[in-house]
């Protein structure tokens, strides 16, 4: 061990532990996706098992009606309940000092200074590298990312209707496990919007956040020239710019720059799963026999998951204005 502070790996040990809540917090604030998934503390924590498992109920009971007096009451059993399933992923990142960095930094504040300053170089990775995933398709690094919503939703040219998570939705049996998807070919208007959020929606149970690139972000800001601009103050107070559209939010992300896409998410359906144990768990930080340096990983268990693919829609074709 180079010459220093004797405590120093239980110093950086015991930092790290104290810093992960406020990491994980700075991460999951740090973009639209994220804050709507995680806002309100709407991450489904799950102990183990194999697979992510996630109940569907696609038809009704055929039981329940009217009756009158001695009426023979039906107990037909009932099917239209199923479950998708989803492989855990994983994900990591590294926190390492080398020996160098330790001489340099001999006491417990400069310690946890150089610390805190490899802690933020890889929040910001993590928040880059997690933002992009989680709008991907899973197939990334030989598909060891975990899904976002270009799997979960749709990409592409296509309808909706690939099969997913288990579930044959290529099928006319299984139309219910179908995206809701439409080809703008051109600028996006008011009325493809209207159409898309309505088709998304039944009764009470609307989209909870729309999310699309800046250039269509603006074209829409522009169709409200002259108009009143509502925003909601949960995601304004989050530190994100954003627009009603029939009372929900639309904000915009760097990652769908270029893209053409515009998502209707329902996040009541849409959640993201993390491990009960291991959701961004700093590991001890340890000695390699061969390098002159110390580190600790960041490790996650988790995957992004839906429970109902018809309450989420997008555009795609978009054009600029």
């Amino acid at each position: 061990m180079a010459a220093g502070n004797a405590n120093f790996d239980e110093i950086l040990s015991t930092t790290l532990n104290n810093y992960i809540p406020k990491l994980t917090d700075n991460i999951f604030t740090a973009r639209p996706l994220f804050y709507a998934l995680t806002n309100g503390q709407t991450i489904r924590r799950v102990s183990g098992g194999a697979k992510i498992v996630v109940p569907l109920i696609y038809g009704t009971n055929s039981t329940a009606g009217s009756y009158s007096g001695t009426d023979t009451i039906s107990t037909t059993a009932q099917t239209g309940i199923t479950a998708a399933e989803f492989d855990w992923k994983q994900y990591a990142a590294t926190v390492t000092i080398n020996g160098l960095e330790e001489a340099k930094n001999n006491g417990e504040a400069q310690i946890i200074d150089l610390l805190e300053g490899k802690i933020f170089q890889t929040q910001e990775t993590i928040i880059e590298n997690l933002n992009t995933m989680l709008f991907g398709n899973g197939t990334g690094n030989s598909s060891k990312d975990m899904l976002g919503l270009a799997a979960c939703i749709g990409s592409g040219n296509d309808d909706g209707s690939a099969a997913f998570a288990g579930i044959d939705a290529t099928d006319s049996d299984n139309s219910w496990w179908r995206s809701q998807v439409s080809n703008q070919a051109g600028a996006i208007d008011v009325a493809s919007m209207a159409t898309m959020y309505n088709n998304c929606s039944v009764g009470n149970d609307q989209p909870t956040i729309i999310v699309t690139g800046q250039s269509q972000y603006e074209a829409y800001e522009a169709l409200l020239d002259g108009q009143i601009r509502y925003t909601d103050t949960d995601m304004a107070d989050g530190g994100f710019q954003n627009l009603l559209f029939k009372g929900c939010p639309i904000t915009f992300d760097g990652t769908l720059s270029g893209e053409g896409k515009m998502y209707f998410l329902n996040t009541k359906y849409l959640q993201l799963v993390a491990h009960s144990d291991v959701w961004f768990k700093p590991t001890p930080f340890v000695r390699p026999t061969n390098q002159d340096a110390v580190f600790s990983q960041i490790l996650c268990y988790g995957n992004l998951t839906v429970s109902n693919r018809s309450r989420q829609g997008y555009i795609y074709g978009i054009t600029p204005a």
